[in-house]
């Protein structure tokens, strides 16, 4: 079952419902974001009777907007507690303490983080909201001057971001302090089938404009990224999900992975894959298969065939966040034009309201290996140039 809920659906997931006419759960939402005819709603009352008697086994959001039902309508059920487990960071941290028990991570009310000093945390260390989304509120400090332009950014941007999401899914009324987790960054899309078994459905590289960046900029996949990563993240899947015990089960991972190779878990988040639809999205463009309808159908790709046939381009989204130091509501226009214009291949374009969400919207490009340069450019920019006041 899909439960579909605000901010964004894209064209590919409501086309999805349509053509194979999974179950969606009927809400107020979910009628204003899909077409009018030839969606298979159900009510609530027999979304939950499906769920208890196993007839839906599997569930997908769009949003983490949709926790809060699952909490309040599956308490019967363990799925809550999963969905939770994994939310919140503390918890999450806590569970997988087993596996990297000399990690270090504390939680913080935000009205005792002004008396924290600084030698007493390791060096450099993260702060972000204990419940979070987009990178949004996360920094990271490598200076006792750093430290205090952070507690006062902290009190500035908890005013200016509480409001753009459900607590839910954004709450900055607690926030954790972690130690940092060197390497290079990754996604992975992956469910848990019926017996527990991981299934990756695509992966995605993060990279950053230096060592002091924590923003969403630029994620990027291609065939090498998935045939160097896919043996030791399958392994590292497995130690997740027989340490939680997971089944039917959508996941988005952030994990990082040191000189060594040893994997490191960031962050989790339940039931979804990529927020605002992206990364799902992005592994049909790159690679050419729907994950929505492969989670539902419990269907495996053969990441063999497709990596041999696949063209070695690089497939990215690019997240246009407002780095550029201008308030949007002193923002009159962005010049989506101009941007894309400095990239080879535009596949899609996705505008957003910068003063409501933060972010000007979503590029997805194709990119060949001797024009990768045009990312990089776009993820040190600060977007000033695209801007019109």
């Amino acid at each position: 079952m899909f439960i579909i809920d605000l901010p964004y659906v894209s064209d590919l997931l409501r086309q999805t419902l349509l053509s194979n006419q999974f179950p969606v759960l009927k809400t107020p939402d979910a009628v204003m974001l899909l077409p009018k005819e030839g969606i298979h709603f159900i009510s609530e009352k027999e979304a939950i009777e499906k769920y208890k008697t196993g007839e839906i086994p599997t569930i997908y959001t769009s949003s983490e907007n949709s926790i809060g039902w699952i909490a309040k309508n599956l308490s019967f059920s363990e799925l809550p507690e999963k969905v939770e487990l994994f939310k919140n960071k503390l918890k999450f941290r806590m569970q997988v303490s087993a596996l990297y028990p000399d990690f270090y991570f504390r939680e913080v009310d935000p009205d005792k983080i002004e008396d924290i000093e600084y030698g007493e945390l390791p060096k450099p260390f993260i702060i972000k909201p204990n419940v979070g989304f987009f990178s949004l509120g996360v920094h990271q400090v490598s200076s006792p001057e750093s430290w205090e332009k952070v507690k006062i950014k902290i009190r500035e941007e908890a005013e200016v971001i509480q409001d753009t999401y459900p607590k839910e899914v954004l709450d900055t009324a607690k926030f954790i302090i972690e130690e940092i987790i060197e390497g290079e960054e990754y996604t992975i899309d992956a469910f848990y089938d019926k017996n527990g078994e991981p299934v990756i459905l695509g992966m995605m590289h993060h990279l950053f404009s230096g060592e002091a960046d924590t923003s969403d900029r630029l994620y990027t996949t291609s065939s090498k990224v998935l045939s160097e990563n896919m043996d030791r993240f399958m392994d590292f899947l497995r130690q997740l999900g027989n340490l939680v015990g997971l089944k039917n089960f959508p996941i988005h991972l952030e994990v990082r992975v040191d000189h060594s190779g040893r994997i490191m878990p960031i962050e989790g988040n339940p039931l979804r894959y990529g927020g605002w639809c992206t990364s799902a999205e992005l592994t049909r463009y790159a690679f050419g298969f729907n994950p929505y309808e492969y989670v539902m159908l419990d269907k495996k790709p053969d990441w063999n065939t497709i990596l041999e046939h696949h063209s070695g381009n690089s497939f990215s989204i690019i997240i246009l966040n407002n780095n550029s130091g201008i308030a949007a509501r002193k923002i009159t226009r962005f010049d989506y034009e101009k941007l894309t214009g400095r990239l080879g291949k535009v596949l899609e374009l996705r505008k957003t309201d910068v003063v409501k969400f933060h972010v000007f919207g979503f590029v997805f490009a194709e990119t060949t290996p001797d024009h990768f340069d045009e990312l990089r450019q776009l993820l040190h920019a600060d977007l000033r140039e695209f801007i019109i006041q």
